[in-house]
């Protein structure tokens, strides 16, 4: 299991003002600010840490504490709010040094305005309805990206808000340190999952660097049997296990060996730091299967994968599982395979060749083997189930030569409309919005990719604060998709990322 980062993440609360007020006016700004803090602190829809930090009233602090955000390994983002006026030229210098994702709240400490007893006293206390636009203002001087949050912290939505990008955060967060480990090279002739690593690596902060797959065989090798028999064990408590595959079964040494391939597997990543893998059925060095089962398994506990050597998606796939964890539904790697074309009902059937992650089962998965037409291999072990049904959004990443570009859609998973005897992988039947006919010619206009992830926990505003946090473009296809907007969105965009790298 990867280690949590909401466990040890913070996102800092700072709150501007200036000294003009007064010290008792600064008490109170400082009491109400920690208040407002606790309240989202305590709050269920921010899954980490809101840390307070102490008001700032000029430059130096500004400079500071800001400096200390980008230092801190805890802090995934500042929010700021200023609930007094406070000269927006103070926050130049820190707002250009600060490197991690900045929300600004908009909102003030109390709901209703005390008619009655309202004087100036209250009016200088309360004024973050003109000193939040002095702080909107040098941000859009400065070209400095940010998400901009109004509402009253005691409105849910607010503090939906608020969490969602905290979630974007901590998606960013695990970009900026993400390590994958690419067994092997790519499938070959395929252009969608190739991709320039350095860019990556400038552009998102994540290290991708390829191993032989007889490194991890090797690994694999050593793989006590004492440990085989305890995996197995747990196999048989947490799954329906086919009869071959139980002690005694025909076939049992298979999923033995598919055991020993998820141990080994484990400790390559476990012992390099990794957070994401990919493997190719082209290059399987000494290994008897392709991994399936392992994959499966390594992907629930949050490892990021892309099948056929597609690094970028499998980095996509850690980042969304840092995003959603704690969250109902789940996140898996997944690929367009099929339609259901008939008119009113159209659908599509995705799946791969074994690897879609048992986070998103709508029932307990079976373990079965069968077999493989490719990778001239034993045939492999794997889970099999259906998608429960659910909202989703599907992600897609490719390298367009001068930028990434995400495209996402959203969808609704629903139960197969009649069972799937023959079928022997995992898989999920989706319509996706507006329609598929819509969805299918922007999703192709795009470049949009095969490999994709599917998730059921993070939804489509979360996505948008990591694209804008990123800088990286994002594409939403959606219930108010239409093929001729789209269009000319994509149109647009080429002109804007064009333009832009000569900013």
């Amino acid at each position: 299991m990867i280690a949590s980062r909401l466990v040890t993440s913070q996102v800092w609360f700072l709150t501007g003002s200036q000294s003009m007020y007064g010290q008792d006016i600064l008490e109170q700004v400082a009491d109400q600010s920690r208040r407002i803090a606790d309240r989202l602190d305590g709050s269920a829809e921010i899954p980490v840490e809101v840390r307070w930090i102490p008001v700032v009233t000029d430059s130096d602090q500004i400079a500071r504490v800001l400096g200390e955000a980008n230092a801190s390994a805890e802090c995934i983002g500042v929010v700021a709010w200023m609930h007094t006026f406070s000269p927006a030229k103070m926050w130049i210098r820190g707002l250009k040094a600060l490197r991690k994702p900045l929300l600004h709240l908009h909102t003030q400490f109390g709901v209703e305005l005390p008619w009655a007893s309202i004087d100036m006293d209250f009016m200088n206390l309360n004024q973050a309805a003109h000193g939040d636009r002095e702080f909107g203002y040098i941000q859009s001087r400065l070209s400095h990206p940010r998400k901009t949050v109004a509402g009253h912290v005691d409105d849910p939505r607010t503090r939906e808000r608020i969490g969602s990008w905290t979630r974007a955060a901590l998606g960013h967060a695990e970009l900026s340190t993400m390590k994958v480990a690419r067994f092997g090279d790519n499938m070959r002739g395929v252009a969608v999952t190739e991709g320039d690593k350095v860019e990556a690596e400038a552009h998102f902060g994540v290290s991708v660097d390829a191993y032989g797959v007889n490194d991890l065989v090797d690994v694999v090798e050593r793989v006590r049997p004492v440990d085989v028999d305890k995996l197995v064990r747990e196999y048989m408590g947490t799954y329906e296990v086919a009869a071959e595959l139980l002690p005694g079964g025909i076939r049992h040494a298979s999923l033995r060996y598919a055991a020993q391939i998820e141990v080994g597997l484990r400790k390559f990543l476990q012992d390099g730091g990794f957070h994401a893998f990919t493997t190719n059925f082209e290059d399987l060095g000494g290994l008897r299967q392709l991994p399936g089962l392992a994959v499966q398994r390594l992907m629930a506990d949050g490892y990021g994968f892309g099948g056929e050597g597609d690094w970028k998606t499998a980095l996509m796939l850690r980042t969304i599982k840092a995003m959603g964890e704690g969250l109902p539904g789940g996140t898996s790697f997944m690929e367009d395979y099929t339609y259901d074309l008939t008119p009113g009902r159209e659908r599509i059937l995705g799946a791969h060749m074994l690897e879609v992650c048992p986070s998103i089962a709508g029932a307990t998965p079976t373990v079965e083997v069968h077999p493989l037409s490719i990778g001239g291999r034993e045939d492999p072990v794997r889970l099999r189930f259906t998608a429960a049904a659910a909202d989703a959004v599907v992600i897609g990443i490719c390298d367009m030569g001068s930028r990434f570009r995400l495209v996402a859609n959203e969808v609704r998973i629903i139960e197969p409309p009649a069972e799937l005897p023959n079928l022997p992988v995992a898989c999920a039947v989706w319509e996706p919005l507006p329609s598929w006919s819509t969805s299918a010619e922007a999703w192709l206009m795009a470049g949009a990719p095969h490999h994709t992830v599917m998730t059921t926990a993070v939804r489509t505003e979360a996505i948008e604060d990591l694209a804008a946090m990123t800088n990286t473009e994002l594409l939403l296809i959606d219930a108010d998709t239409t093929v001729r907007g789209f269009a000319h969105e994509l149109k647009w965009n080429d002109v804007y990322h064009h333009v832009a790298v000569g900013l």
